[in-house]
């Protein structure tokens, strides 16, 4: 079944309503390294429930849709999907217990053309669930490697962020352990790729990888950390382009390029094996 695009950009996708507690929250800064260094007073205040605060990023695991490439009537080959791009601008700092609604829908399709794939862009509106305030808009982009050559439009309708041609103004290190990945999946992600060994070495790994949104859960942390510091109500806006796995265990260096007051562009690597793990990033804050 090839994609339809018209009946793509017509998919009604359930209505999402997720309560969460402070267990909830601090689950998912322990499984994006919050703590990691336990004498760390600012890294205790996302994972202490007497002073909590919630992590930025956390908005991406509520109200989440699940896997809807497969679970809906998409006409997507979900087997061959892979996570391209991500976005994430918050309207508001989360609290760390409430409940939200999520709405999702789809705003782009792009055709790559026959053999190369197509793009799905969906985006997820978060609200508060009593007021109806939003707090996050997300905007995954969705590789669809085996669905190419359907008619659809062939240009992308986002183009990256160019990384500077110079030394970066900052590198930061964040470490990862080598639990992560199966801390992480309590927040959500239940894919045993990311916990399973003998299903990651069926998909081509030597052992199970992190998840990418607890990748960019990681990078959100060192950019608090470095640009904000530590100060959640700072963070505005952080998107970029996944390209390589990170493996649990792995250190994530972070090259941040200062480009104006409240932006900076950022590319993340694994220094010891020499990948860029995440390209093309912009992170948005208040100054």
């Amino acid at each position: 079944m090839a994609i339809d695009p018209e009946k793509l950009f017509a998919l009604r996708f359930p209505e999402i309503r997720h309560a969460y507690t402070w267990r909830d929250s601090i689950l998912y800064a322990l499984g994006t390294g919050y703590g990691i260094d336990p004498m760390d007073e600012r890294q205790l205040r996302f994972v202490d429930e007497t002073k909590l605060q919630a992590a930025p990023t956390m908005a991406n695991v509520l109200a989440y849709p699940g896997f809807w490439m497969r679970d809906l009537d998409t006409g997507i080959d979900w087997v061959k999907v892979v996570h391209g791009e991500h976005a994430m601008r918050l309207h508001r700092p989360l609290a760390p217990e409430g409940e939200v609604v999520g709405r999702t829908r789809i705003v782009d399709i792009v055709d790559k053309g026959p053999g190369k794939g197509a793009l799905v862009y969906a985006e997820r509106q978060i609200s508060d669930g009593s007021t109806g305030e939003r707090i996050a808009t997300l905007l995954q982009t969705v590789f669809c490697r085996g669905d190419g050559g359907f008619g659809g439009k062939s240009e992308a309708p986002r183009t990256p962020h160019p990384i500077p041609d110079r030394a970066p103004d900052q590198t930061v290190d964040m470490p990862t352990h080598s639990q992560m990945a199966l801390v992480y999946r309590l927040s959500g992600d239940f894919n045993l790729l990311h916990s399973d060994p003998a299903i990651a070495r069926k998909a081509g790994y030597e052992r199970p990888i992190l998840h990418g949104l607890a990748t960019y859960g990681v990078i959100g942390h060192g950019l608090m950390a470095a640009l904000c510091d530590y100060a959640p109500e700072r963070v505005v806006a952080l998107e970029g382009r996944f390209s390589a796995p990170v493996f649990p265990g792995e250190t994530i260096s972070i090259d941040i390029w200062r480009e104006k007051p409240g932006q900076a562009l950022f590319r993340s690597r694994i220094a010891a094996r020499n990948a860029v793990v995440f390209n093309n990033g912009s992170f948005e804050y208040t100054a």
